[in-house]
């Protein structure tokens, strides 16, 4: 297939792993193998990760461009007695004492043409060679198509036919709370809250013939650098490499207004009050770089509820241009909810009127809509 082949619209990673669960749990339809199709670093392998560990089920993960045709169709041995040649299947393929699990190919479409043969066995007749796949078990493949700007062989109509396929995109809301789930740089969060577009550039990637560009992997990594302890310079050095210079210099760029708009633990240690409205945020990107840095921040209770304090003041900010301070009151507060949940600070935040009139206005506003 030349150009895209992708009939079917893209779909998030958290709609695509709660398609895989219901699949799971469905029989019949276990029994139809599922392809993920998209961009490097989307997440495909960790869905898959996932929905085994959803049920406890063993999960097989052959990643097929690291092994050889023969490993999948087993070797071939002399059988004397019988006077026959025999294939001896691989240790690693479900045995008969393993009912049901998830075998996952992943890298598909990169794969050698003859190694696919194998593969496609598999997920055509769920057998290769003598032997045969326990009936409880699901497949599930994943690779780029060529517009992904990978390697990639085409996928015939025919296998394609013998498939749910799966258009796999991230969406930035998606990351953003796999990002908050996983604690990364706070400067990373508020960079991509204000640039969504910077989530994955992979078609502009594809169009200067660049190598290096950005990616969910590849914030993720940008996120560990910024949380070390390396120098700045290095940390420079590194972001670059990961994400491409171009990407960098606007990241680092954004991150000097933030740093410039808001000092976070200047807020956190002022009062509440008149002392406060001098070291609220400014422009839009201090203020997701606020929101993100209290959330990485309230780690306690008396920073909790500090927090939100500030957060409640936000409509006391002096700028001159609009900023969307209703809507970032409503994602601070739902962020900070969320971190007290995981930190076992619900009670500092269900205690703080500051709370307590933000639940009372929600419910107000979805009364009257």
């Amino acid at each position: 297939m030349q150009g895209n082949p992708m009939n079917i619209p893209p779909v998030s990673v958290a709609a695509v792993k709660a398609a895989l669960i219901e699949q799971y749990q469905h029989p019949q339809l276990r029994h139809r193998a599922s392809m993920l199709w998209g961009t490097r670093g989307v997440g495909k392998s960790s869905i898959v990760r996932q929905v085994a560990e959803h049920f406890d089920a063993p999960l097989v993960d052959l990643r097929l461009t690291t092994i050889e045709p023969v490993d999948i169709r087993g070797a071939i041995f002399a059988d004397d007695q019988r006077q026959q040649t025999v294939w001896f299947p691989p240790e690693f393929l479900p045995s008969a004492d393993q009912p049901e699990g998830i075998l996952f190919l992943d890298e598909l479409t990169a794969a050698d043409q003859r190694l696919q043969i194998s593969a496609y066995s598999l997920i055509l007749d769920r057998r290769v060679g003598n032997y045969r796949l326990p009936d409880g078990w699901q497949v599930v493949a994943a690779g780029n198509a060529a517009f992904h700007g990978a390697v990639s062989h085409d996928m015939g109509t025919a296998l394609a036919d013998r498939m749910f396929h799966f258009n796999v995109q991230t969406v930035i809301d998606a990351f953003l709370d796999y990002a908050m789930a996983n604690d990364f740089a706070p400067e990373v969060m508020a960079y991509l809250k204000v640039r969504p577009d910077k989530l994955d550039d992979t078609q502009s990637q594809l169009a200067n013939d660049h190598l290096v560009g950005a990616s969910p992997r590849g914030w993720e990594d940008v996120s560990n650098v910024m949380k070390s302890a390396l120098s700045e310079s290095g940390k420079r050095i590194f972001v670059q490499g990961r994400i491409g210079a171009a990407n960098a210099a606007e990241f680092f760029g954004v991150l000097r207004e933030i740093q410039a708009g808001t000092d976070v633990m200047a807020l956190l240690a002022a009062e509440a009050g008149p002392d406060s409205v001098p070291l609220l945020p400014k422009t839009l990107d201090a203020l997701y770089g606020m929101i993100y840095a209290l959330m990485a921040a309230a780690t306690d209770e008396p920073r909790m509820a500090r927090a939100l304090e500030i957060v409640d003041q936000l409509p006391e900010t002096q700028t001159s241009g609009p900023l969307p301070i209703r809507e970032s009151q409503t994602l601070a507060m739902e962020l900070l909810f969320q971190k007290a949940l995981e930190r076992g600070l619900e009670g500092t935040v269900l205690a703080s009127p500051v709370y307590r009139r933000y639940a009372e206005q929600r419910a107000a506003d979805e009364q009257s809509a």
